[in-house]
Parts: structure tokens; sequence; C-alpha cells
């Protein structure tokens, strides 16, 4: 490529010199300002990469939402022999739970207390029911009754084979929601103990369950007994994770304090309670 030079007839050769002179140093040094307004611009996109990768890092991984099943809005168990049994919580539940899950070979349970809730061994196939299983039952249905809420330490439960069961009134009487007639003769566990267990699953994912003794003894590593007392839900949920974060190492220590209190207070009855020996 040629490159052709003007020259200032009017200025002599020094002169012409000394212009083309200055003129190669104006351009080296915007050539030098170029580089380094590139070089700048160069280290502020690598500075705002780093910092978008870190906030990405930085937020938390979402939790995916757990499946909802049928009875998350029903009290609920293993017993120590493996049957599932589901309570109702109130008026509407028990209304639903009987309505809408009982099924031939269950057995429906009640303490003998106004405005108690049902509990339902479930038995789909109709296996023979072990007495461990319907003691745990019982102790159920008398702890989540109106009868803790009272202060008594036990109460009588009976139990009942689904036909007794009925939503039908004597002429004149009208039921309401969540109240049954139950017909025929009741099988009772008299003077039921009010106790309860809240227990602790670690593993993948941490799990807080409540229910009788025996049934959440046999289901979680943690646990620790309630029984009724005057200790509100907040207060007797930090002690009880107190509890048993004294009893755990390290490694589930952090899996169980991330559990929210609130997830303990649900499984207390009536709102109240203590921890038990």
């Amino acid at each position: 490529m040629e490159h052709r030079i003007r020259i200032d007839s009017r200025k002599t050769a020094a002169e012409n010199a000394e212009f083309y002179y200055e003129e190669a140093k104006k351009a080296k040094q915007k050539l030098a300002g170029a580089k380094k307004a590139l070089l700048d611009t160069r280290k502020k996109i690598e500075e705002l990469k780093l910092r978008k990768d870190a906030s990405i890092q930085e937020v938390p991984e979402m939790k995916k939402a757990k499946e909802k099943r049928w009875y998350d809005k029903f009290h609920s168990f293993y017993s120590s022999d493996g049957f599932f049994v589901v309570g109702g919580k109130d008026a509407t539940t028990n209304e639903i739970l009987i309505k809408k899950h009982v099924e031939k070979d269950d057995i429906v349970f009640h303490a003998e207390i106004h405005g108690a809730p049902f509990f339902v061994i479930k038995n789909p196939e109709g296996k023979e029911i072990p007495e461990q299983t319907l003691r745990e039952t019982a102790e159920a249905a008398a702890s989540y009754s109106r009868a803790w809420k009272t202060g008594v330490s036990s109460c009588d439960v009976y139990y009942v084979k689904p036909d007794q069961v009925s939503k039908s009134a004597p002429s004149g009487e009208y039921l309401g929601k969540g109240a049954f007639m139950i017909h025929g003769k009741k099988e009772y566990f008299r003077g039921t103990r009010l106790r309860l267990a809240i227990g602790f699953k670690v593993g993948g994912e941490s799990e807080v369950l409540g229910g009788p003794v025996a049934a959440v003894e046999s289901r979680t590593k943690y646990h620790v007994k309630i029984a009724v007392g005057d200790r509100k839900s907040e207060e007797l949920a930090k002690e009880i994770k107190a509890a048993v974060l004294r009893k755990t190492g390290k490694v589930d220590a952090e899996k169980i304090k991330k559990i929210r209190l609130e997830d303990i207070q649900r499984l207390i009855p009536g709102g109240k309670g203590r921890v038990a020996d």
C-alpha cells in the first residue's frame, strides 16, 4: 500500500519534519491510551462476570415443593406394627375422614369426650390388627382430644367397626358437622393415658413426627415424650428441640437445627404441654 506524505511548501524541510514528528508522537500517545482503555474495559468485564457467578452461587437452592398427600390435612402416624393411622383435627376433617376415607376393614376410634376427633386404623388388606396398634391408636385419640386441654391425665376411648358409624340422627335430632351416631357395642380402652412423643428422623431430608410413644420411638432416631402441662407450644417446642440437640452428634445436629419450630408446635395437642420423663 502506497503512503503519501504532504509537504508544506511554505515551511522549510526542518519545519515539515518537526510537524510530522509531533503528529507521530500524538498518534503513539493515542494508541497507548486506546490500549489502556481496552485493558481497563476487559478488566471490568471480568469483574462483572465474577460478581455474576458469585451471585448465582449465593442464591439458595429452591426446595422442590412437597407433593400434597390426601392425609396431610389430618393427624397421622404409623403404628409400631406398621399400620397407618389417620385422625381428624377439627369438625371439618372429622367429617371428611369418616365420609371419604373409611373402608370396611378399618377400625374407628373416638375418645369419650365431646368434640374429640375420630382416629382410623387403615386396614386395606383386612389383616388382624394387633393389640399394640389398638392401644397406640387409643393413646392418640385420647391425647389429641379436648381432654388434653382440660388438663386431665387420662380418659376412656372406644373403638367400633365402620358400619357402626352413621350420619343418620334419631327423629327430631340433628347431627352437626363432624358428629356421627355410633350404633351397637363399643370396645373400650379405659383410663388411657394422655401422652405422646415428638421424634426426629434424620437423613436426606430431616422430618419431625408426632404420635403415640411406642409408634414414634419405633420410627425415629431421637425423640422426646410430652404430657399434659402448662408450657405454651412455642416454649415447649424450643425445649423439645434443645433436648434432642443435646443427644445428637454434630452432623445430625446441623440437620435438626433446620427444622422449624412451627413444625414441632403443630404436633403439640391443645397448644400446651410439658416434657415428660
